[in-house]
């Protein structure tokens, strides 16, 4: 009998992939109480994103970061809503077309939710009927309102603390965050009031790994998922190119290639899954600040 090769390896003529439960905000908080380790990594096109649910990633982030791998830019501040829009249903499509079980989450780009709530929601609703579950917005203070007042509404939403890419020219450029008493504090806050507002993931990029491990504990209700900021976070991220090896520029420390040792694209990701999973990804000395 023939057999045809399919995301889930090979499967006879006519067979229907495995039945696999969808994955949801119950089941990731699920996941968080118990204490296993949730598996993200950014995609951006429909074949990567069907080998990442594949290779048993959890949760996938269409992160405004294609700026920078996909286009060339050099930051995340020039990447524009529709083009947020376009990378979500391609993603979306990708997964459909694999009866996917992954979490999808599209950031919200710069400028798309600064203006006000309202604009936030519009913008909001592009990505979520493009297809994404969760949408993803940075920053503290300020924002609570805006997750409030989307989470009422029925939309998901993921926060951003620590180093936030698209202020990186604010903050005076690719640094550590929350290394001071006062800057610990200020996350401490932004972090709790983002919980109350209502946001159910919390994205933490570099901040010291003491810090992120001490929020992780003191946000029940708000998984947090790190990168580049330990492994006491609830889960980890990471760009997919910087996975595979593939950077442009300076790779960042934190980052390990797991296409080194593979002999493909989903053993790569499979490897980054068991060492997320296993607590070997990160290694907290990396992350010490």
């Amino acid at each position: 009998m023939s057999t045809a090769s399919t995301p889930y390896g090979s499967l006879p003529p006519h067979a229907a992939p495995p039945t696999r439960r969808p994955m949801s905000l119950p089941r990731l908080m699920e996941m968080h109480a118990r204490g296993e380790k949730i598996a993200m990594l950014t995609a951006y096109d429909a074949t990567f994103a069907a080998v990442a649910d594949a290779a048993g990633i959890e949760c996938i982030l269409v992160g405004d970061s294609l700026g920078m791998v996909c286009q060339g830019l050099s930051s995340t501040v020039g990447v524009t809503l529709e083009t947020m829009r376009y990378h979500v249903e391609s993603v979306a499509r990708g997964l459909q077309r694999a009866q996917a079980t992954v979490w999808l989450v599209g950031d919200l780009p710069f400028g798309s939710y600064h203006e006000s709530r309202e604009q936030a929601l519009r913008s909001a609703s592009v990505l979520m009927q493009a297809g994404a579950h969760m949408v993803k917005l940075e920053g503290g203070g300020w924002t609570a309102d805006t997750v409030r007042f989307l989470v009422e509404r029925g939309i998901p939403v993921c926060a951003h603390l620590g180093l936030t890419p698209q202020t990186v020219h604010a903050l005076g450029g690719y640094r550590v965050q929350g290394r001071s008493d006062e800057g610990a504090a200020t996350l401490r806050r932004h972090a709790a009031e983002l919980q109350d507002a209502g946001a159910t993931m919390l994205v933490l990029e570099m901040v010291p790994a003491a810090l992120s491990t001490e929020l992780t504990q003191a946000l029940p209700r708000c998984p947090t998922i790190g990168i580049g900021s330990g492994r006491g976070t609830a889960g980890q991220v990471l760009v997919l190119h910087d996975m595979l090896g593939m950077n442009l520029g300076k790779m960042p420390k934190f980052v390990r290639n797991f296409m080194a040792d593979a002999g493909g694209v989903r053993e790569a990701m499979q490897a980054y899954v068991a060492a997320v999973k296993d607590g070997s990804f990160p290694v907290d000395a990396q992350h010490a600040w």
